[in-house]
């Protein structure tokens, strides 16, 4: 594998355009064609980039904003992006820093690889924040073992509205402190397996209802309210010397002498607050420049770019303009901008050297610390163990609202207790009318706030009209924020068990049967 030179030589070898070019980081795909393959390897070499961004294809969420194309899934990715890897540094000049968006793991992007909890699962752990540590180390030495270097997170946004369609699950909640403590631990999981983080969305993108992948969103709050809460989690990060920061797609009037701009292209909140008041000195990288948020107000190719970097972005992830964006920067820009930028970069560059494993072992079977991480989020929102107790004592019937006919939850119940199981498509009044106590398992079909999470005004009416006749339990299998839009105030008791995987339905079982007590403290507010 090509190596990297030390930053003195680095300095005094590499031309002004390679310089530059260190500062783009492209997106790359895991699943193109080998024309499109090609064509980033042209640019790899004509345009010396310093690094890539990936993604699962050209049709993935990410990139696919409005939904129209279809994703093919490929079980053999992960080794894919191990050869494209290979292919790729072989194709640089320098040593390329590979990056990718694991926020709960390489399955954030990659089929058939580890998945740990959301962010709003760990931000429900009320002890044991060494739980959080760990997941950080395993999602990075998983990174390791595909040949990345630069994990793009943790997401360090407050969220405090339930309506925001692109945090909320990806936060650790609406508390500051909660959400500094969880991102540092995480980051200290990264960092003790050598990967680099990236702490996003700067200035805190919790507080939105606009998705900055389809528009820009604004915060109309003041300084000295964003300083004391979305800006926190922040500071006390900076402190921590973390490697970089996102900065977000958000136009913040208050952070920007009054003005209507993106945060990303903002001098004002990036090369001001954030260097100058804040006191970073690390890597600022942008949210990826293709973003709607930006991205359609600058149809002149290389002026967004330009932007960008002016504003103190220091890596301009998913740029689609390259060769113009370098010569704008080539054209316009400082000497003592470039090379402080450059330094960066390389320096980042240099620390991360010993992420690279020449030899990759099998990733980490999550299933035993997710189990913990269960065992450590459960929360009772409402009602009692008592409450639950005396419900399951007299008997109950089970109804699930979940895609198949049965799940893992009921399946353990079953082995315990004698009852009837439903599910909500095999529902009607008859069934249920001499039913004293319902025992409801709810699976959103999304973990998205968007359209009532895939709910339908049916489906709603009809668990409603449970709650407010019957003794229901309520187990709830996914975003917390989901619990708000069924009447839940009214249920005997209700349960957040946050995720479906298959090791949190049997915590929840167990909870349930009264074997564990819920320690989890729900990170936000309904």
């Amino acid at each position: 594998m090509n190596k990297i030179l030390d930053l003195n030589s680095a300095k005094s070898t590499l031309s002004k355009q390679e310089k530059i070019g260190q500062l783009f980081m492209p997106a790359a795909f895991i699943n193109d064609t080998e024309e499109e393959i090609q064509a980033i390897e042209k640019l790899i070499t004509e345009h010396h980039v310093g690094g890539l961004c990936f993604f699962h294809s050209r049709a993935s969420a990410a990139t696919n904003y409005e939904g129209k194309k279809m994703v093919i899934y490929n079980e053999h990715s992960f080794t894919t992006l191990q050869k494209l890897i290979k292919r790729y540094q072989k194709a640089s000049k320098h040593r390329l820093l590979m990056a990718i968006d694991a926020e709960w793991g390489l399955a954030m992007r990659i089929e058939n690889t580890p998945q740990y909890p959301y962010a709003i699962t760990l931000g429900a752990i009320d002890h044991d924040k060494d739980l959080v540590f760990q997941v950080g180390r395993n999602i990075a030495h998983d990174c390791k073992q595909a040949g990345i270097h630069y994990n793009l997170s943790p997401v360090s946004d407050i969220n405090n509205n339930p309506d925001n369609p692109v945090i909320g699950y990806r936060s650790f909640g609406e508390n500051k402190f909660n959400v500094a403590l969880k991102s540092i631990q995480y980051i200290k999981g990264m960092q003790s397996e050598g990967i680099a983080s990236s702490v996003k969305h700067f200035p805190g993108h919790g507080d939105t209802a606009v998705d900055s992948h389809l528009g820009l969103p604004q915060i109309d709050k003041s300084k000295e309210d964003l300083l004391d809460n979305e800006l926190s989690p922040f500071i006390e990060l900076i402190k921590e010397n973390v490697d970089s920061i996102m900065v977000g797609h958000l136009s913040v009037p208050a952070l920007s002498n009054g003005r209507n701009v993106s945060s990303s292209i903002s001098k004002e909140m990036i090369s001001g607050l954030l260097r100058k008041e804040l006191g970073f000195k690390g890597v600022v990288i942008s949210d990826a420049l293709n973003m709607h948020a930006v991205s359609k107000n600058y149809p002149n190719k290389g002026e967004l770019e330009w932007l960008a970097f002016d504003a103190g972005n220091d890596i301009l992830c998913f740029a689609e303009h390259i060769p113009e964006g370098i010569k704008e920067i080539t054209l316009k820009a400082t000497e003592t901008q470039i090379e402080s930028a450059f330094e960066r970069v390389w320096k980042l560059k240099e620390k991360t050297i010993n992420a690279d494993v020449s030899n990759p072992s099998e990733t980490i079977n999550p299933d035993f610390l997710n189990q913990k991480i269960a065992q450590k989020s459960i929360t009772l929102f409402s009602g009692s163990k008592e409450n639950i107790s005396e419900f399951r004592e007299t008997g109950f019937l089970s109804l699930s609202y979940s895609k198949g006919s049965e799940n893992e939850f009921v399946r353990e119940l079953k082995n315990l207790f004698k009852f009837k199981h439903l599910t909500v498509d095999q529902l009607d009044s008859s069934k249920v009318k001499n039913e004293k106590n319902i025992l409801l398992s709810i699976f959103p079909p999304q973990v998205k706030p968007t359209d009532n999470f895939g709910f339908t005004n049916k489906e709603i009416e009809l668990v409603n009209e449970l709650i407010n006749t019957k003794n229901v339990v309520l187990y709830l299998f996914g975003n917390p924020y989901a619990l708000g839009v069924f009447d839940y105030e009214k249920a005997k008791a209700c349960v957040l068990a946050y995720q479906d995987f298959k090791v949190f339905q049997q915590v929840a079982a167990n909870h349930f049967a009264g074997s564990i007590i819920a320690e989890g403290k729900m990170p936000v507010t309904l």
